[in-house]
């Protein structure tokens, strides 16, 4: 991985060289453990004119959760805890002679951007933008492989849920137990705050647990997601409690279950993002359903669950092979509940089979 690393590095320090020419300051937790493999919270990377250094408010630990520092970085440790690494950073491009310092601004709070540039005259600060998490949308061999394998432990602990008795048992319990579950099968941790949804608060986009029991007849809304070495990914899926699913659950179940099919087929390279959002909305909103729609369809994941590329009406770009994504489109029906259908897919060529989907626990609607 020594060398993914520098290679990364590389990239872009050649991407700042003819914008902004001098040292980088990465401090967004997520960039720097893109660029150097991770560090204790609080770490900074500085990407200097001679060498690279990695400084960090405390030793590295070395564990999986935190990430592990390239070795061909030199590690500085603050000489006290609660100092901050990225004004010791810009102490040092200063040092070593740097003119101009690029800052994640998007990252530094204004009282924090302040305090770094106060640390030499004539330390020029320059806005880095968002160059790194644009290196990040696409995914290597290595970074797909720690998402399959955060999908698989996903898929287990919702396998598990299901084969278990669900009735009178509270949201917040499931949604222990299945976080519980996914560090059991290898997680470093839930990849967000798992959200488990029951009768009328199913097919909400977001739900926080609630002491709320299961009941016969209540669709059951589930969403979790792995963190795997730092790369996370998302499931989700509705079922019915009890006995065999309503009339208008299953229209409904239909109609979103079709939604997802179609924005799935659509994932391939040189598609428009906001074309992926659009065919499953169009289906949605024929329906009849459109105004209660979430504003994006899907979104990227990796070393953070939200990333970019956006799937939304108003998304630029188009897709990338090697680019992971989900598919989450979903309806809520005010005192009635709801579908979502949440998958995980990384966009391939037609050649290399299409759009894989990690993700793969049946979307059947099944009656618990």
């Amino acid at each position: 991985m020594s060398q993914v690393y520098a290679d990364r590095r590389e990239r872009l320090r050649n991407r700042c060289a003819a914008s902004t020419p001098g040292a980088v300051l990465v401090s967004r937790p997520a960039n720097v453990r893109y660029l150097a493999g991770g560090g204790p919270p609080g770490t900074v990377l500085l990407l200097g004119a001679e060498e690279d250094v990695l400084l960090c408010p405390r030793p590295p630990a070395g564990d999986l959760a935190e990430g592990r520092p390239d070795e061909a970085l030199r590690v500085a440790v603050l000489p006290q805890a609660d100092g901050d690494a990225a004004v010791a950073a810009a102490g040092l491009a200063a040092g070593a002679g740097a003119e101009v310092l690029a800052v994640e601004e998007h990252h530094l709070s204004v009282a924090r951007y302040r305090a770094v540039g106060s640390v030499a005259d004539g330390l020029r600060l320059a806005d880095l933008g968002t160059a790194i998490e644009q290196e990040r949308i696409v995914k290597d061999d290595e970074e797909i492989t720690c998402l399959r394998i955060a999908a698989e432990i996903a898929d287990q602990a919702l396998g598990e849920l299901l084969e278990s008795i669900l009735v009178g048992r509270t949201e917040r319990h499931l949604a222990l137990e299945l976080e519980r579950r996914l560090v059991d099968h290898g997680a470093d941790g839930p990849a967000f705050p798992t959200s488990v949804a029951t009768g009328p608060h199913s097919g909400r986009a977001v739900h926080r647990p609630s002491d709320r029991r299961v009941e016969e007849g209540d669709f059951l809304s589930v969403c979790l997601g792995a963190n795997y070495r730092g790369y996370r990914c998302e499931i989700g899926r509705t079922f019915v409690i009890g006995t065999a699913p309503a009339d208008w659950q299953i229209e409904l179940y239909d109609l979103v279950f079709a939604a997802q099919r179609a924005a799935r087929e659509a994932l391939a390279p040189g598609t428009a993002c906001r074309d992926v959002d659009r065919v499953a909305r169009q289906i949605l909103d024929g329906a009849g359903y459109g105004d209660g729609l979430a504003p994006s369809l899907g979104h990227g994941v990796g070393l953070e669950i939200q990333e970019d590329p956006q799937l939304s009406p108003s998304a630029m770009g188009k897709l990338d092979a090697c680019v992971p994504v989900t598919v989450e489109p979903g309806v809520h029906l005010p005192g009635r509940g709801g579908v979502r259908i949440d998958d995980t897919l990384v966009v391939r060529q037609e050649a290399d089979g299409g759009p894989e989907l990690l993700t793969i626990t049946t979307k059947e609607l099944l009656a618990l």
